[in-house]
């Protein structure tokens, strides 16, 4: 039995979609990172819901195993009840939404950095259950992040429901390099839109 969940809740609870934000390995939901996403989703019109994951709520550093996660991710959708739902998260808490997404019958799926490969083992791919995943998916992915770049991406035999956007010389958390002209107010803007976007849409 998992622990009781806490969840962070932004925008209308009267919206018409809500979308359960899971966070990364390594930061908890409430990084200005998440914090800037899921404020930037509910000003566009959606119900965000953020939660965390056993060993993150504990304050342990290593993640659950793959089973407790995909358990927290079926509790967090069940407790939403009977909404218009949507999930995704950043990097793993994507990751691990991608593989209940069908099970769990959402209407979408968001991932914001898919963590494809390990960073510099591009030959242990994590890409088998997105071959055939049958919810519609947005995977938005900075052009250069090393678990996965634009390059990379293209070579990967994925499902015809999932969509990939890049970010302009974003790596994991959509950051550019200085050198590009762009910044990450500017890319993180971005994978706002396009996620909001997606999510009004289907």
């Amino acid at each position: 039995m998992l622990p009781l969940m806490k969840f962070l809740i932004d925008g209308d609870d009267s919206a018409k979609r809500t979308f359960i934000f899971a966070h990364g390995a390594g930061g908890p939901m409430r990084t200005p990172w998440m914090t800037k996403v899921a404020k930037g989703l509910a000003e566009r019109g959606i119900r965000v819901v953020r939660f965390e994951f056993p060993y993150m709520a504990a304050k342990k550093k290593a993640p659950d195993r793959e089973p407790v996660l995909l358990d927290s991710w079926r509790d967090a959708i069940r407790e939403q009840g009977d909404r218009v739902i949507f999930i995704g998260g950043k990097s793993m808490g994507g990751r691990m939404a991608s593989m209940v997404a069908d099970e769990m019958s959402v209407r979408g799926l968001v991932c914001l950095g898919y963590p494809f490969h390990p960073p510099g083992q591009s030959d242990k791919l994590r890409t088998k259950h997105l071959e055939t995943l049958k919810t519609p998916t947005l995977i938005v992915q900075g052009a250069r992040d090393p678990f996965g770049s634009g390059d990379d991406v293209k070579r990967y035999e994925l499902s015809r429901s999932i969509r990939v956007e890049l970010i302009e010389d974003g790596d994991h958390s959509f950051k550019p390099r200085a050198s590009s002209g762009r910044t990450e107010s500017e890319n993180l803007l971005r994978a706002i839109e396009l996620a909001a976007e997606f999510i009004e849409k289907t």
